[in-house]
């Protein structure tokens, strides 16, 4: 037995790892046991990928399969890395259509979450470019799933945490692109009401998100700094700049678990003041920057995550619909900024339709918050979840790592028909995780 955790470092948990080298060994490291769920990357905070009993690593399945470079679709394993994809095909003109906040991620980890990126409100999630997926069911069948074949099976797997089966490979579509460079402009926002009127005129952008000051409180609460981008031309680059920068390994680590007492409201305040102002000083005209800093800036930072210290994080990701979202956003973000710990990075974004029966977003406006683990923290989510729930909104199971049943299933309608598909390909129950223990499986007695 290991102890695992997700990147939130937050459970630990044992598990048994397993690290197959073939399809049939994957089979078999199902079959074997009842509990077991695919691990790729580890970039689900929580307990999304730590298996009930065993946990399959995928990341040895690296292998690209195909490319058609007049389609733009490519076949791959599961294991591909999304940062490995962005390096090898964006010098030859292609780019993954959505990326999430980390390029350290998994193909299979990506489709199980149905993750989304920064223009979610204009081009949809992850799973809207997957075409057909290689699944290894838990009854020990691998079927290829589809759109048109198996479709059930298809649309439960995009955004299913793992659940329906362990993703071998994937065949998808990637966007042909002239650089790799991103032409950002910069919006500042006084306030939550200038914040999400930036947004909502921002709509015809094909990337947006804003980052949050939750320390702001009084006139300023929720004043933020928008951050919009198109793919820059070649014409746009500066003269001799090369069209796709080299992704660089992370500069700078967090070499031990900072001290509890490093985050505080004093610290927070601080950063928070000085990131606005110095984003404040950009604001109005338009820069080209790199896509690497532009969608993922965490990723400049080796094991950022220690941070939070040794007993981790937890984020809180809700979807909250568009009517009323202005109401419980401000609520949110003012108990937040009470509180005085939250996240230096909290960001709001738009989101459209989500695609898998459960895919996470649905119309509305997204807000992501990281909270250390200490003090009353588990109460204050319980709070926060309350009027989440009222508001008809949800939260993201690929960031959760404590939120109750009750919650869970007020927010994804969905879910019935899930299980019946899941059960349909699954009938013995072989496949399980500790967050489908927590959140979907029979409570045992």
């Amino acid at each position: 037995m290991t102890l695992v955790s997700g990147w939130g470092r937050f459970p630990v948990v044992d598990t048994d790892v397993l690290r197959p080298r073939s399809f049939a060994a994957v089979g078999e490291a199902v079959a074997g046991v009842t509990g077991a769920v695919a691990r790729g990357n580890g970039r689900a905070y929580g307990d999304a990928a730590i298996g009930a009993a065993r946990t399959i690593a995928m990341t040895g399945f690296d292998r690209i399969r195909s490319f058609d470079p007049a389609t733009g679709r490519i076949r791959l394993e599961a294991g591909v890395l999304l940062s490995d994809l962005i390096d090898t095909f964006g010098p030859r003109g292609f780019l993954p259509f959505v990326v999430p906040g980390t390029r350290f991620v998994s193909i299979g980890g990506a489709i199980a979450a149905d993750v989304h990126g920064k223009n979610h409100h204009c081009e949809g999630g992850f799973g809207r470019y997957v075409d057909a997926i290689l699944l290894r069911t838990g009854q020990g069948e691998t079927i290829e799933v589809s759109r048109e074949q198996n479709s059930d099976a298809f649309f439960a797997t995009i955004g299913g945490m793992g659940l329906t089966g362990v993703i071998l490979e994937a065949t998808m579509r990637l966007r042909p692109v002239e650089t790799g460079w991103i032409r950002e402009r910069v919006i500042s926002a006084s306030d939550l009401d200038a914040a999400m009127r930036a947004l909502e005129a921002s709509d015809a952008a094909t990337y947006s998100v804003a980052w949050i000051d939750c320390a702001a409180r009084g006139r300023d609460l929720g004043r933020a700094l928008i951050y919009l981008g198109e793919h820059a031309r070649t014409d746009e680059l500066a003269e001799g700049a090369d069209a796709f920068p080299a992704g660089k390994d992370p500069g700078l680590a967090v070499p031990i678990d900072l001290p509890s007492m490093t985050l505080n409201r004093y610290s927070i305040r601080a950063f928070n003041e000085l990131y606005y102002r110095m984003g404040a000083r950009r604001a109005g005209g338009s820069h080209v920057v790199s896509l690497y800093p532009y969608f993922f800036p965490l990723d400049s930072i080796a094991a950022w995550n220690r941070i939070y210290g040794r007993r981790g994080f937890l984020q809180h990701q809700c979807v909250l619909p568009e009517q009323g979202a202005r109401a419980v956003l401000g609520d949110i973000l003012d108990r937040v900024a009470r509180r005085g710990d939250a996240s230096f990075l909290a960001v709001l974004k738009k989101l459209g339709q989500g695609d898998g029966i459960l895919s996470f977003p649905l119309p509305g406006y997204t807000l992501a918050l990281d909270f250390p683990v200490k003090g009353d923290v588990l109460n204050f989510l319980d709070e926060i979840d309350r009027l989440v729930v009222a508001a008809g909104g949800r939260l993201y199971l690929a960031k959760d790592a404590r939120q109750s049943r009750a919650t869970f299933e007020a927010g994804y309608p969905a879910l019935q028909r899930f299980n019946a598909i899941r059960r349909s390909l699954d009938p013995a129950g072989n496949i399980r995780s500790k967050l489908s223990q927590r959140l979907f499986d029979e409570v045992q007695p």
